[in-house]
């Protein structure tokens, strides 16, 4: 392709509304431009990278048997009102009507759709497993759209689902997936990571997400230093602690006055108590009590996906307002402690690290006042004993091989395993080989197409632009003419060169406009093509062209007879 027949839409300033260094390449380098609100048209550059991305989603979702099909994205609204989803998918739901006044949405995933689709399709177990996918344009109306396509409206999903008879095939196929997403990852050039995760409104019992790790990342991750332990924060537990309470406490209970002190920070600074050594309470709703009262070390933060997933907590998590609490205990939040708040009717929650704290430091429920050298069992009964907590760093790994590590990650894939929980709701069922209907056990697998894209670039980048991964790249070589206009042997010299690596397969960009040498290479090294060859008239005296890598400081010699074979062995690095 020459740059005088191309749309390369290159910008010198960073946009003024872009946060993330992705988000102002992207828009630079000439991928995307900004519509309206987290809505993107792509260029033919961006184009090209997007393409590349979807080449190898396809290769390797063929590669294990998955069926490419195309599914509607507008869906009827009496799809999502049978799975519950109308709703519980909140104001992110973009619902239209038709001129009939049809409710429809426009789909945000298709889960409802393959499970109808699959009904009516699928009779006999002798047709499983089958596993299908799409590559699709999703809508989600998030609240505040932002980092570009990381957080887009509108933006290109891969998704995929797949039907088998009983749980082990689900097993199976899920860990087809697992793999295929693992090897999709590796040749896209990308630093991973698969971790435990919550399913969230998808729903099912086990899921993994694919981060890719990086500093600006959304989520947060834990991993062990010593094994293959790895969880988004969500789902992260440490090892449970051992019980180091001291069995016959000591200290006496003693109640002390804490004037204006109602703030974890600032009661332990007053009585100068490692926050380590205190307890905190947290107040939510329940599924049958107004309120449920959860206490923690007060160093450590509620987990809400942990909270919410208790069988006495009402989901989504939601806190108690401080004027209902008032009414049913007469005390703020900030001095309120587990002793004596059984009697108010309210069932109480104990993280297990608080359960093993000994001579505490808690709330006196009375206002202005904390107990000190508090302890369970001779102060309060301990009942209910959970873990609530999100991790922190130097925590034991869960499974007793090394400590917790906290890392930054940017989610491109989710793959869950739904089990029967859509394929009951709509009847997808087949007859096994007894004659029974069996409802089909179901996995479903996303990748953000779009914003792998834009992770790639957060890995990959220096203060000159875009270091594409080879496999991303939407050019593999620049060719750079100097006085390509002026020279008529340098124009014959690229001309020829250009036609001959196109001929070998090269995927190449000729850079044939009318502008300074500067500008042609700022312009190639922000738009990140990998190889650069420079040809010159000096050089083609000499018999050579200059090389250069995107990712390398330092130029190099290459004689003209040489370039093919040098050109075959680093395009494949």
């Amino acid at each position: 392709m020459r740059t005088s027949h191309y749309l390369l839409g290159t910008v010198k300033e960073n946009p003024n509304d872009a946060e993330l260094i992705s988000q102002k390449l992207m828009i630079r380098a000439g991928l995307i431009r900004k519509l309206s609100s987290g809505i993107f048209t792509w260029l033919p550059l961006g184009y090209r990278v997007l393409k590349k991305v979807e080449t190898i989603i396809r290769q390797e979702l063929d590669q294990i048997g998955s069926l490419e099909i195309q599914m509607p994205n507008v869906q009827p609204a009496e799809l999502w009102q049978t799975s519950d989803r109308w709703k519980k998918y909140g104001d992110e739901l973009l619902k239209i009507r038709d001129r009939a006044e049809r409710d429809f949405v426009f789909a945000p995933t298709h889960e409802e759709v393959i499970t109808t689709l699959m009904r009516n399709e699928l009779r006999s177990y002798k047709q499983l497993p089958i596993k299908v996918y799409q590559i699709h344009t999703k809508f989600r109306d998030e609240i505040r759209p932002r980092f570009g396509v990381m957080r887009a409206r509108e933006f290109i999903m891969k998704d995929a689902y797949s039907f088998a008879l009983d749980h082990q095939g689900m097993q199976q196929t899920y860990e087809q997936m697992f793999q295929a997403y693992q090897t999709i990852f590796t040749r896209l050039g990308l630093n991973f990571r698969a971790v435990e995760a919550d399913s969230g409104a998808i729903g099912g019992n086990t899921s993994h997400e694919f981060q890719v790790i990086a500093d600006v990342g959304e989520d947060t991750l834990v991993f062990s230093d010593s094994s293959d332990y790895a969880a988004n924060i969500e789902k992260a537990t440490a090892l449970a602690p051992t019980n180091c309470a001291s069995p016959d406490p000591n200290a006496k209970l003693e109640k002390i006055a804490t004037t204006n002190c109602k703030t974890i920070t600032e009661v332990s600074t007053f009585l100068k108590i490692p926050q380590r050594k205190m307890v905190k309470a947290l107040f939510v709703k329940g599924k049958e009590h107004e309120v449920v009262a959860l206490f923690l070390r007060g160093d450590h933060e509620l987990n809400e996906i942990k909270a919410e997933h208790h069988s006495l907590i009402a989901a989504p998590l939601e806190f108690v307002d401080e004027n209902v609490l008032m009414k049913k205990v007469n005390c703020p939040t900030g001095f309120l402690g587990p002793i004596a708040l059984q009697e108010k009717n309210i069932p109480i929650i104990i993280d297990r690290d608080a359960a093993i704290l000994a001579d505490f430091c808690c709330g006196a429920n009375e206002i202005d006042h904390h107990y000190i050298n508090a302890n369970w069992e001779r102060d309060y009964a301990l009942g209910e004993v959970a873990d609530l907590r999100n991790v922190v760093a130097g925590d034991a790994s869960p499974d007793g091989k090394g400590i917790l590590d906290i890392k930054r990650g940017i989610e491109v894939g989710h793959i869950f395993q739904l089990g029967d929980h859509y394929s009951k709701i709509f009847n997808t069922t087949v007859i096994d080989e007894h004659g029974k209907a069996i409802p089909l056990q179901m996995g479903c697998y996303g990748i953000g197409v779009s914003r792998v894209i834009a992770a790639a670039i957060e890995q990959h980048h220096d203060n000159r632009g875009i270091i594409w991964p080879a496999a991303m790249a939407p050019f593999s070589i620049a060719l750079i003419p100097m006085n390509y206009h002026k020279s008529h042997r340098v124009r014959e010299f690229a001309d020829q060169l250009y036609q001959e690596l196109l001929a070998a397969g090269f995927e190449i960009l000729l850079d044939d406009r009318r502008e300074r040498a500067g500008i042609l290479f700022a312009d190639m090294d922000l738009i990140g093509i990998p190889h650069r060859i420079i040809i010159g008239e000096r050089g083609i005296d000499a018999g050579i062209v200059e090389y250069k890598a995107r990712n390398a400081n330092n130029t190099q010699d290459i004689q003209r007879d040489e370039i093919f074979n040098f050109l075959s062995k680093v395009t494949l690095q």
